[in-house]
């Protein structure tokens, strides 16, 4: 299975004709893809004006959209590399907290809960706000866009993960209604981080 560096020159080689390194595109997405897969597609189109099926899209546009992704994905990785010593440095000194993480690859970093509602600015804007957010103390607003309202979709709708304990889909955070994203629960303060309750009014 090609690795996302493998697809990204794939994407970048002339020698390869448009369809190839389009889909090569849209397989680095399987490898990485901040916002979930089709919501991180038709953002890059938007951005870099790609009709979402045109398999003979202009090569240099799909060159321009993967640069974006790149740029996210190395802003990403350099957190997940801090992420980590701070943690090893922390369990070394006898500090062990629960912490937010992203789940590994593929998986949305900052989820948009509908594909067509996503933040403003490139990939790379979006996850060093969402950082600064999450290395800093929980806040009462979306960590993206600032926008205060926040709400959690009604019980058994829209998609989520499963949470075993509960036998039930679960949001992993209340959905922003300025952006769109799912906001992430260790970005919220603690009154605005828990679900209301299936019974509540």
């Amino acid at each position: 299975m090609a690795g996302f560096r493998s697809l990204a020159y794939q994407v970048r080689d002339a020698r390869n004709d448009r369809a190839l390194r389009r889909h090569s595109l849209r397989r680095c997405l399987e490898r990485f893809a901040p916002y979930g897969h089709r919501a991180t597609w038709w953002h890059l189109c938007d951005r870099h004006g790609i009709a979402p099926e045109d398999r003979g899209a202009d090569p240099l546009r799909l060159v321009a959209a993967l640069e974006e992704l790149e740029e996210a994905r190395a802003v990403w990785l350099e957190y997940e590399r801090q992420f980590a010593a701070r943690r090893r440095r922390e369990k070394h000194d006898g500090l062990r907290r629960p912490e937010w993480a992203w789940g590994g690859s593929g998986d949305a970093v900052v989820r948009c809960a509908d594909p067509g509602v996503r933040p403003e600015g490139t990939l790379g804007e979006v996850l060093r706000r969402l950082i600064r957010a999450l290395e800093s103390e929980p806040g009462t607003a979306c960590p993206v866009c600032g926008e205060r309202e926040l709400r959690w979709p009604p019980p058994g709708t829209g998609r989520g993960r499963w949470a075993a304990g509960a036998g039930a889909w679960a949001w992993d955070g209340p959905v922003c209604g300025g952006c769109g994203i799912v906001v992430p629960r260790p970005a919220l303060a603690d009154a605005l981080a828990e679900a209301p309750s299936a019974g509540a009014a």
